[in-house]
């Protein structure tokens, strides 16, 4: 099947006791059981729920995996994927993931005994360096929140087996429509359903997929036993949304490449962050290993206070956290998603106050054009 058909038809795509097209939203907690023990599949909705269980199939179905899990959020998600490791173990990180990740990693798990360094993952080189006798895992975001470098996802999952640690993608910017990363040799994949996946900012969730057998039940222990579960209405409004990521992701995609066209061409844009130009030191691999560039962009203006300006001149984008839904949204990374990370690291990694990152929508990118040099100007 091909993948527009398999995001309508994949997974569990009607409701095997009525016909219904649309699986059924089952807002249930409990279920009868025959006898003590003995089931119809389903025995307490934390464990499983018929609408959570139809999305998780078609997930996984969408990035050739053996199983899917899903979550109350994408930090959940990934948060559970966290929990797979032990007080004492060492995981290697992006540099510049999203805020949320650094977060929970810096001020949750290390109190809970893991240890991390974050590496540019874009150069092999700096994982290889980062690699100890405690390394049980590299997590990598590509491209990576905000500043779009790329990872070459294949060479980190084969140095991850040579020295048999896990590779983990969060696959958010790409979604599986245009990136799966299991067929890449990533051992798991993380989203964060609410953007792309979801697409219309109304709802909050997180997907893992898995590549083996031994993480399907690891990570559904995991699920079971924390309880970080996605409830039946967002299931089905997740599942909803998914049937148009192809459509979406292609207008998505078209709007982005003409923005960071003109960004480009702007005198008062210093520099453009898309994978997209051919300027892009990342540009070769994103070719290899996707079927386009995404839809989010960064670019740097002259001054704190031309940022500031240009957000405040915007209507017709948002300006608004988060990414991925049909309508345009822009933010400035250090003072709201990427807030957490200390002042003295985000200056480090180039996230400046002077960095504006835009979530390219499907709107008529005339509009959205004519928006931004307005803004600019």
């Amino acid at each position: 099947m091909k993948f527009l058909s398999k995001l309508i038809h994949g997974g569990i795509s009607e409701d095997p006791h009525t016909g219904a097209v649309s699986v059924p939203i089952y807002q249930v907690s409990t279920y009868r059981q025959v006898s003590p023990g003995v089931h119809k599949g389903y025995e307490y909705s934390r464990t499983g729920n018929p609408t959570r269980a139809a999305l998780e199939a078609l997930a996984a179905d969408l990035e050739e995996g053996i199983a899917g899990f899903a979550f109350a959020s994408g930090m959940a998600a990934i948060s559970t994927v966290l929990m797979l490791f032990r007080a004492g173990d060492h995981l290697i990180l992006s540099s510049d993931v999203y805020g949320g990740t650094y977060r929970v990693m810096e001020h949750v798990f290390t109190r809970l005994g893991l240890s991390y360094t974050a590496v540019d993952t874009s150069k092999l080189e700096e994982v290889k360096a980062a690699i100890t006798p405690r390394t049980r895992a590299i997590l990598i975001e590509t491209p990576t929140n905000p500043l779009l470098r790329i990872t070459d996802i294949a060479a980190v999952s084969r140095l991850a087996r040579e020295h048999g640690l896990l590779s983990i993608v969060d696959n958010t910017f790409m979604t599986p429509y245009l990136q799966q990363p299991l067929k890449l040799g990533a051992d798991l994949v993380v989203h964060s359903a609410t953007k792309y996946l979801g697409g219309h900012s109304d709802l909050v969730a997180g997907l893992v997929v898995v590549s083996r057998e031994e993480f399907k039940e690891r990570i559904h222990f995991l699920q079971n036993s924390v309880g970080a579960i996605l409830g039946p209405q967002d299931s089905w409004l997740l599942m909803r949304g998914i049937k148009t990521l192809g459509v979406r992701m292609e207008r998505h995609e078209e709007n982005a490449g003409k923005i960071a066209a003109f960004l480009q061409g702007h005198p008062k844009v210093k520099k453009v962050y898309y994978p997209g130009l051919s300027t892009h030191e990342g540009h070769e691999i994103m070719k290899r290993q996707a079927r386009g560039f995404g839809a989010m962009l960064s670019f740097e203006v002259e001054s704190a206070e031309a940022a500031q300006k240009l957000l405040s001149r915007v209507k017709l984008i948002t300006l608004a956290e988060s990414l991925g839904g049909v309508e345009s949204l822009i933010s400035l990374p250090a003072a709201m998603t990427h807030a957490s990370i200390p002042l003295e690291k985000r200056e480090a990694l180039g996230i400046s106050d002077r960095l504006v990152r835009l979530s390219v929508g499907i709107e008529d990118v005339e509009d959205l054009i004519e928006e931004l040099a307005y803004a600019l100007d």
